[in-house]
């Protein structure tokens, strides 16, 4: 008996070992820009994109999973799981978007022993002083502000125009950007050693202005025509093809199986003229962006859903069965997420608005419904999602309000308001959106 009570006891004990030791997820966090709802082919978009389809193929898609209206503000909630307009982030901003003291994501990371990578766009901050090596990134690459134009890597004419760097310091380099910006994805996951990472990979494709290589041109279908929608079904799938890229990185590095990947959209799809005169020329086709959110009403910049609710995956082979989560997810979400996985117990209240999707999206716990908070640029534009029920509260001329209320059970693309025949419900979400927005601004980077 003593000998059986010691064989358990060793066999517990390695048991307990192994578990200690199970290596931690590497994590790649792959965003696209101005991607809609459907122009991915699993959502029925008419540009192939054969990599991401396999990827939902192989995990989960999030079916209602939100983000800001626009970029910078997106990128907020990424990087603190926090709503942005805690810090007064509702545009796409050039200034610091962050105090300097915030605990972002990749500082959480790097304090459980992650090495940290951003390569693409950042958003938060566009001088070199404000870059992302001063969030917790060890390393970072890719345009300090926003979206570039896609051969000459420059923003918009101003200050920040020049504006591509490594480690923050800014270079020139030939290439088009979204194989500059795969590339070095590439590179530095080869280069990796034993440490788990964290790879932030913010492309800048479908953003405008879009000019893509003959070479993906050719792949583009016949049934696509004028030059933009031609130039634009290229970027998906050349941005398609990065994603791929990263992955095969992943397998010939051995370490796919054990790394959780999200992809996703920093807002919807957007219309406007690709050939923006702001950008410094860089010879793009003229013409509006076909940006395509249908069914859902609206566009990048507007709380509606075709604006905040974008195509989303997410895979890790040895934990998550393929399937779909039928939730409702939060950009906000996935730094408590990230960092329960990653076991990164911050020693501070972070003042999450976001919630670790864990356990609903490993099936350990139920679905449940939750009440969201969306501020749309300039603070203009609100709404609050509770359960089903979403109300849209608008600020009109002479600061006058337009009310909006919809059953997203019944009416997913918003169709018909029903404010004026449910006062109550108005009245109900209307606390509950004057409630969420006490934190407003309670967070403003100052100097």
């Amino acid at each position: 008996m003593k000998r059986l009570l010691f064989l358990a006891s060793l066999l517990f004990a390695l048991m307990a070992g192994a578990h200690a030791a199970a290596p931690k997820p590497d994590m790649v966090f792959i965003i696209a820009d101005d991607l809609g709802w459907a122009d991915v082919g699993f959502h029925g978009g008419n540009a192939p994109t054969p990599h991401l389809d396999r990827l939902k193929g192989e995990g989960i898609e999030l079916t209602q999973h939100y983000v800001a209206p626009v970029c910078s503000p997106t990128r907020t909630g990424l990087m603190t799981g926090r709503c942005w307009s805690r810090f007064g982030v509702t545009t796409p901003t050039n200034n610091r978007a962050l105090p300097w003291d915030t605990v972002t994501l990749p500082r959480a990371l790097k304090s459980a022993g992650y090495d940290t990578c951003l390569t693409g766009k950042w958003h938060l901050g566009s001088k070199p002083e404000e870059g992302p090596n001063h969030f917790g990134f060890d390393h970072s690459y890719g345009s300090l502000a926003g979206g570039v134009s896609p051969w000459n890597h420059r923003y918009k004419q101003g200050p920040f125009s020049i504006t591509w760097h490594r480690d923050e310091k800014l270079i020139d380099e030939a290439g088009h950007v979204t194989d500059l910006i795969a590339s070095e994805a590439v590179k530095w996951i080869e280069s990796r050693d034993q440490a788990p990472f964290f790879l932030y990979a913010p492309f800048t494709a479908v953003h405008l202005p879009v000019k893509e290589p003959a070479e993906w041109l050719a792949r583009v279908p016949a049934g696509i025509t004028g030059d933009v929608a031609r130039h634009y079904a290229a970027s998906v799938m050349h941005l398609d093809a990065a994603v791929g890229r990263i992955i095969t990185a992943l397998e010939k590095k051995g370490r796919r199986e054990n790394t959780i990947i999200v992809f996703t959209s920093d807002n919807g799809g957007s219309t406007t003229e690709n050939n923006d005169l702001k950008y410094p020329d860089d010879h793009c086709p003229s013409g509006k962006l076909p940006g395509n959110n249908l069914p859902l009403r609206g566009q990048k910049a507007s709380v509606y859903e075709g604006g905040t609710r974008v195509p989303t995956l997410l895979s890790w082979p040895t934990k998550l069965k393929p399937g779909t989560f039928p939730g409702v997810a939060q950009i906000t979400d996935w730094m408590p997420t990230l960092c329960a996985l990653a076991d990164a117990q911050p020693n501070q209240d972070l003042q999450w608005d976001g919630i670790n999707l864990w356990p609903q999206l490993s099936g350990t716990e139920p679905v449940k419904p939750r009440a969201i908070y969306t501020v749309g640029p300039g603070f203009n534009s609100r709404a609050v999602r509770d359960g089903d029920w979403k109300l849209i509260v608008s600020v009109k001329e002479a600061k006058s309000e337009a009310t909006e209320l919809y059953d997203l059970a019944t009416d997913p693309n918003e169709t018909t308001d029903l404010a004026a025949k449910l006062p109550d419900k108005v009245a109900t979400l209307r606390a509950r959106m004057d409630e969420l927005s006490k934190t407003d601004r309670d967070a403003v980077a100052k100097d």
